[in-house]
Parts: structure tokens; sequence; C-alpha cells
């Protein structure tokens, strides 16, 4: 007689220590500046509030890094309410490492000649890493970041698509300003981005908080 079947007990989550967070913040924002560089030298957008920057940078000349950290300004509130002190703090500092890093990115990471297709792919899947590495580590880069993972906590809405949606609607307004081809190049970027989170970030699957 075989003997009952037992259910195996789930593993428990292991809090990640401060230095991993540490690690993990400076990890996911280098990723992402990289992928910004190539969405800059190739001329294109992205969504969320990156891509509102992208196009307050092309229209005006000031800083993406500037603009990027005044527009997450009000987005802390969300966090801080919905999300935890923790969340905003090490979301505050990713945001601030990202403008500083952006600011100074072409002393370290010029690109001669890229393709723009190339470029909307590539910078889209190093992008969508970087963030994953933060989402995972209890962070993100402000904007529609926290409304995404605020959503995915509350309702179980997955985060990448959330942020998909969000991100094509933004790129999209850029039609006014940018031409078409580079529009359709700018939303490849976009998908690229949120399928890497969208297949990697869904809840339950990842224990570690």
């Amino acid at each position: 007689m075989n003997p009952p079947a037992t259910t195996a007990p789930l593993p428990l989550s292991v809090p990640h220590s401060h230095t991993e967070d540490a690690m993990a913040l400076f990890t996911g924002v280098l990723l992402i500046s990289v992928g910004v560089a190539f969405f800059t030298s190739a001329g294109l957008l992205t969504g969320g509030t990156a891509g509102l920057a992208f196009l307050l940078h092309y229209a005006t000349g000031v800083g993406f890094g500037k603009i990027f950290f005044v527009l997450n300004l009000p987005f802390y509130w969300l966090a801080l309410r919905k999300l935890g002190r923790a969340f905003t703090l090490k979301t505050f500092a990713a945001v601030l490492l990202l403008s500083v890093l952006t600011e100074l990115q072409s002393r370290f990471l010029q690109f001669a000649q890229i393709q723009p297709l190339y470029a909307a792919i590539a910078g889209g899947l190093i992008t969508g890493t970087g963030f994953l590495v933060l989402f995972r580590h209890r962070c993100s880069l402000g904007g529609v970041g926290i409304l995404a993972l605020y959503l995915q906590d509350r309702y179980g809405w997955r985060a990448g698509k959330v942020q998909m949606a969000v991100d094509c609607c933004i790129v999209l307004l850029a039609l006014w300003t940018v031409e078409p081809l580079r529009v359709a190049w700018s939303i490849a970027g976009a998908v690229a981005l949120n399928l890497v989170l969208t297949m990697n970030h869904r809840p339950g699957r990842y224990m570690a908080v």
C-alpha cells in the first residue's frame, strides 16, 4: 500500500540584506543607464516617466537626468503611502543615481554609429533587465513603475503588462514631434523592455523580499 502523498512545504522567503539591496540598486540603475544611452544615441524614446523626460529633453535641450528627477517628485507621495518607507527611499536613491549617471554617461560611453532598430531592441532588453533587478529588490524608478508595482500588489495585475500599456500610449504621443518610423522603433523597444518584465516578474514566482 502506497503511503499518503504529502505536500512539500513552501520555501521560506529570505529577506535581502542592505548590502544586497545596495548592490542590486547600483546594478539595475547602471544597466538602465546603458539602455538610455542606446535610446538617446539613436534618437529614440521609451515609455513611462522616462518617455516624458525624453520628449522634454529633445524639445528643450535640457539634460535628461535633470528632467527625469523633477518629473518623479510627485510620485513619491504614492510610494510612501502605499508601498512603504523603505521602498520610497530606495526608489528615490535609484532615481537620483540614474539622473547622475545619465548626465555623466557621455564621458564613459559613446556610440560612433548605431542602427535604430538594434538600439531599440538591445536598449529595451538591457533596460528591462535593469528594471527586473530593481523590482525584485522592492525598488523602482518612480513614475509608472510605482503605479505598476502598486497595482500588482493590490489587484494582482502584472507589472509588465501595466507598464507596457502605459509605455505604448506615451510613445504614441511622440507622433506630434517625432517621425513615425522612429516612433515605431521606439515602440519595439518598449515592447522588448516590458516582455522581460512580463515573463520574469510574476506574483508568487520570486520568493525573496
